[in-house]
């Protein structure tokens, strides 16, 4: 059993109370008396908090960690060595001890004996690391079982970038409940989750948002309730979003309700990819050589869709005519020994999105005149869209270049950003970031240009409203906002990852929640 652990970090008495209560209420599984965060801490001290905790009927870990780990207080060798030796009489269920202070003979030697005095006590050896990813983990976790083999071995580390992770899953993997295996940081968060499927001991969710002891801990409300860790165990499938950055993503919130509606063994996962084409490279790499890890499919966001092109194309299996014809893959699936399938669901998303507003069919856009500003990885989706049903399309961009080069691949009309006041369009197109959280009183388009005869659509999807469709919803106008175009391709994906349709409904519900709507 992998325990969902909550770390009790007050300063005082009250507060670590009032931490266990909130605690056992939101579903814990396991506490773990931070004692280094009390001040003043004491015998006396200790033994209210042990017996607070013991009162809940969960498993306690007591640690009083040194300074030099990421403890606080600077507390002395002596006290810090005290506090575990009496938390064992008194009852602890686990004792966390630094591996590095454990092999000093006047720190370790006590320890030892006062467990064997006390054998319901188990002693968790740990090391961290806070900076950057140890150079040899495996090594580490040898080192540790050979001074005191039932130990639960536990390190905690700093991952610089996705692919720093999977040490920790070899690890897991290998030595499953004796081991504790953590990424920090961002692009360590799916350490966090997955650590039940592959049976480490525990894992570790602050009581809130911003309350965690480390970085990238996940309150237990995300992990109870987004990622449902209470469902997740060796059968679970993994999916995630591609992206840099990814924390604004709000995939995981509407893949996760789609794998919930229909009772899917699967859990899709914020997957921090920074890097270019050979960090995104080297995970999928990562990915494919562990086929254990059960991961199936992945949605590809910025800026790594021609990285996931063309990735597709080195090694992959099958690629959809219309991702090369975009030159950009948004959707990847893992099939039969791990090759690699690439998809492109932006391009029906934003067609059924823009259709569905305007109660026609896609054969009745052909003839209709279009502005599409931008030039980038959205606007090549929407474009060859349009450009397949006949839609009469001019691309406006700052920089006529990139606006000239798409205009050319799919035969249609260029213009400058300067050239608006010579828009005259059924449809106009925002394929740009102008408008996004935070920047939203910008509009790509004056209100002056925007007409009640017209429909106009802003694939930005936060705000919900940009400043571009209320000027447009004052003219008079049809508006189709991003979420639409969000919703539509996320129900072709979920179909491409589960082979079953997600109802429209429950992905549009899913989608308005996570953007507070």
């Amino acid at each position: 059993m992998t325990h969902l652990t909550i770390p009790i970090c007050g300063k005082d008495l009250n507060t670590c109370r009032e931490q266990i209560s909130s605690a056992v209420n939101a579903g814990a599984e396991m506490l773990e008396l931070r004692t280094d965060y009390i001040q003043s801490l004491d015998s006396g001290k200790l033994q209210e908090l042990i017996a607070a905790g013991k009162k809940t009927g969960l498993p306690i870990i007591v640690t009083c960690r040194d300074a030099s780990q990421g403890g606080q207080n600077n507390l002395p060798a002596p006290l810090r060595k005290q506090m575990l030796i009496e938390a064992v009489k008194n009852g602890a269920d686990l004792i966390d001890c630094e591996f590095a202070n454990f092999i000093k003979e006047d720190f370790g030697e006590d320890i030892k004996k006062v467990l064997e005095e006390n054998k319901k006590t188990k002693l968790i050896l740990s090391e961290h690391n806070f900076k950057e990813p140890f150079d040899d983990l495996a090594e580490i976790y040898e080192e540790m079982y050979s001074v005191y083999p039932d130990a639960i071995a536990k390190t905690a580390y700093q991952a610089n970038h996705i692919n720093d992770c999977f040490a920790a899953f070899d690890v897991m993997r290998e030595y499953g409940e004796k081991a504790i295996a953590i990424c920090m940081g961002q692009a360590g968060i799916i350490s966090r989750i997955i650590t039940k499927k592959l049976g480490g001991f525990l894992t570790f969710a602050s009581i809130g948002d911003n309350q965690g002891t480390a970085p990238g801990q996940v309150s237990i409300d995300k992990m109870n309730n987004l990622y449902r860790f209470d469902t997740i165990n060796k059968g679970t499938e993994l999916f995630g979003v591609i992206a840099d950055p990814v924390g604004h993503s709000i995939s995981p919130a509407v893949h996760n309700a789609c794998f919930a509606a229909k009772k899917i063994n699967a859990v899709y996962l914020p997957l921090f990819v920074s890097g270019g084409k050979s960090e995104f490279d080297n995970f999928l790499n990562n990915i494919t050589s562990r086929p254990w890890l059960g991961f199936k499919g992945f949605s590809v966001t910025i800026p790594h869709k021609v990285n996931a092109l063309e990735y597709a194309q080195e090694k992959g299996e099958q690629i959809d005519p219309v991702a090369v014809r975009i030159g950009a893959v948004n959707t990847l699936v893992i099939g039969i020994n791990e090759r690699i399938n690439g998809c492109n669901t932006d391009y029906a998303g934003a067609l059924d999105a823009l259709t569905g507003a305007m109660g026609i069919s896609r054969k009745q856009l052909k003839g209709k005149t279009v502005g599409c500003f931008g030039a980038g990885g959205v606007a090549r989706a929407i474009v060859a869209g349009l450009a397949d049903v006949g839609a009469k399309i001019t691309i406006y961009n700052r920089t006529v270049e990139k606006a000239q080069g798409l205009a050319h691949e799919f035969e249609c009309h260029f213009a400058s950003i300067d050239e608006i006041q010579n828009l005259n369009a059924d449809i106009i197109i925002n394929c740009t970031s102008i408008g996004m959280h935070p920047n939203v009183n910008e509009s790509p388009i004056s209100a002056e240009h925007l007409k009640s005869t017209q429909t106009v659509f802003d694939t930005v999807y936060n705000p919900f409203e940009t400043q571009l469709l209320q000027d447009a919803k004052k003219a008079g106008a049809k508006i189709v906002n991003g979420a639409e175009m969000f919703i539509y391709q996320a129900a072709e994906q979920f179909k491409l990852f589960a082979q079953t349709d997600c109802p429209t409904d429950v992905i549009r519900k899913a989608v308005l929640k996570a953007l507070n709507l």
